[in-house]
């Protein structure tokens, strides 16, 4: 599978935003992320890292 979970650092600290995200879309006031149930969810954040092979996003607030 290709999917990838997205965590947002905050104070150094990774939180887990969303499970088995599938795309990721940039809009006017963030990031949409949307898993592969269709579940979204728009973060003000930009991306600090992609890591594919661990199957990481790594966003961070802006």
């Amino acid at each position: 599978m290709c999917e990838a979970n997205a965590y947002l650092v905050e104070d150094g600290k990774e939180e887990l935003l969303l499970e088995m995200v599938d795309k990721v879309v940039p809009q006017e006031d963030g990031l949409m992320l949307e898993d592969i149930f269709g579940r979204r969810k728009l973060i003000k954040a930009k991306i600090k890292e992609l890591a594919l092979v661990d199957h990481r996003i790594i966003l961070e607030k802006e």
